[in-house]
């Protein structure tokens, strides 16, 4: 029998990372290491997470097509997506962060990736698919499909899972900025991976990362608030909601070049606690980045 999916949110968009700089290093630390296979794995890894129809091309042959009705309990289409560390539930907020580093490593070394790049560019785009469903209905998020509680009890691949899809969302009586605001961030981010691959596309994410952003900004609030029982223990936002508006901001400002966004990030520089200078990144933390961007930005 295969193995269930498997991944930690954030850490394979960090390997990938890595793995790119050794790339370009003036010769390798260790002889015996190959990086150039290492990034390669590291982007096979979420071919086998992939959920919903599987395209023809697919590599990982041993996964089939899975969770084909997510959503319809819901009224809405929310297949496709990645599953999540270890488990068949789709958990929007991590899956949206992997989707913005995903992002960010084509930005900064898809010219290093050689061979690699189309199969990255096809990761963020089967992620970036699901989070354009899930922000389909103005003023929503659909932001967890399945129930943390009854899969854990379950260990089964997704393939033949018969525990509860269970759809969550937030909305104007029930905010989520740290999710919605992440969303923005990943489709922000991957608008400018399209951005000359296709125009069309990248336009459809930036004006729904601009939509979303205004979505999250507007009615503030933390996720793990709203649906304390279905995201807590799993992925509550610890760190407050703040850091994933400054976080979509400053990609919103590097997507759309526009200084209102700058300029949101320097008035809400108090509210929003713009100064914390924290030294770890991560799903719910987003500080350091943040400051990587802006520490990018030409005045």
């Amino acid at each position: 029998m295969a193995p269930k999916s498997f991944s930690f949110p954030g850490i394979f968009p960090a390997l990938l990372a890595s793995s790119l700089a050794l790339l370009l290093l003036p010769t390798p630390i260790i002889a015996v290491h190959d990086y150039h296979d290492a990034l390669r794995k590291s982007i096979l890894f979420f071919e086998g997470q992939r959920s919903g129809k599987l395209p023809p091309d697919q590599r990982v042959k041993w996964r089939r097509d899975s969770a084909l009705r997510d959503g319809s309990t819901a009224g809405v289409d929310l297949t496709g997506g990645y599953y999540d560390a270890g488990d068949n539930v789709k958990f929007g907020f991590p899956m949206a962060f992997t989707t913005t580093l995903l992002a960010w490593s084509i930005i900064d070394f898809g010219r290093n990736m050689g061979p690699e790049l189309k199969n990255a560019v096809k990761a963020v785009k089967w992620s970036t698919d699901y989070l354009l469903k899930a922000t389909a209905k103005p003023g929503v998020v659909y932001v967890q499909v399945g129930d943390a509680y009854s899969d854990h009890s379950c260990w089964e691949r997704p393939e033949d899972m018969d525990t509860l899809r269970t759809v969550y969302k937030i909305d104007n009586a029930h905010p989520g900025s740290d999710v919605a605001g992440e969303t923005a961030a990943a489709l922000a981010a991957a608008s400018i991976v399209f951005r000359s691959r296709d125009p069309a596309y990248s336009r459809l994410l930036l004006n729904r990362a601009v939509r979303v952003f205004n979505f999250a900004d507007k009615h503030r609030g933390a996720y793990s608030s709203s649906l304390h029982a279905a995201v807590c223990p799993f992925y509550c936002d610890v760190n407050g909601y703040q850091d994933e508006l400054l976080w979509a901001a400053a990609w919103l400002h590097k997507a759309s070049r526009k200084r209102a966004y700058r300029e949101y990030i320097v008035k809400n520089e108090v509210v929003l606690r713009a100064g914390d200078t924290i030294n770890e990144f991560g799903w719910d933390n987003k500080h350091a980045g943040i400051n990587v961007l802006i520490s990018k930005v030409k005045l």
